[in-house]
C-alpha cells in the first residue's frame, strides 16, 4: 500500500460552532474502486487460485495512477474477504498500482445506493478508463419536501 500524500482537510463547524468531520478541499476527489470486473477480471470470491493471475484491465493503470499522480486519494473497494487481502495486495503491487488504502468485504451482489452525509458521486464502470467527464443524470433522492 501507498502512504498518503500529508492530505490537508477543510475544517467544518455547525451553526453552533460545533467541529463536525473535516473534509477534503474540493479539487481533491476521494476515489473508491472496485477491483473484480472493474480494474481486472471479475473473479468470485470462491475461485480465489484466479485472483493471482487476473488480466488487468486496459487503461485502468494509467488513469488511476494519474489521478494519485494529481493528488486525489486511491482506495480500492472490494467484495474480496479479508482471506485474499494478500494475494490482492500481491496483484495490485505487481501490477504497479498506486494507492493509499484497500478496504474488504464490501457486501456483494450489487445494486448498491450509498446514503451519506457528504457528496457522493457515483460512476458505473462501463469497460474502459477515461478522464471524467460531467453529465447530467437522473439520480433517487430524499424527498425534503
Amino acid at each position: 500500500m501507498e502512504k498518503g500524500n500529508n492530505l490537508k482537510f477543510n475544517e467544518v463547524v455547525n451553526e453552533k460552532g460545533e467541529h463536525l468531520s473535516p473534509v477534503l478541499p474540493e479539487e481533491v476527489k476521494n476515489f473508491l474502486i472496485d477491483i473484480d470486473g472493474t480494474i481486472c477480471d471479475d473473479i468470485p470470491n470462491e475461485e480465489p487460485e484466479r485472483m493471482v493471475t487476473a488480466r488487468k484491465y486496459p487503461d485502468a493503470l494509467e488513469i488511476i495512477n494519474k489521478w494519485y499522480e494529481e493528488g486525489h486519494i486511491i482506495t480500492f473497494f472490494t467484495s474480496r474477504t479479508e482471506e485474499h487481502r494478500e494475494v490482492t495486495e500481491e496483484w495490485l503491487r505487481k501490477h504497479n498500482f498506486k494507492y493509499h488504502g484497500l478496504l474488504m468485504n464490501k457486501p456483494r451482489g450489487g445494486n448498491y445506493h450509498w446514503i451519506d452525509n457528504h457528496i457522493v458521486r457515483a460512476t458505473r464502470f462501463k469497460g474502459k478508463f477515461t478522464d471524467l467527464v460531467i453529465r447530467q443524470k437522473e439520480v433517487e433522492v430524499f424527498n425534503h419536501e
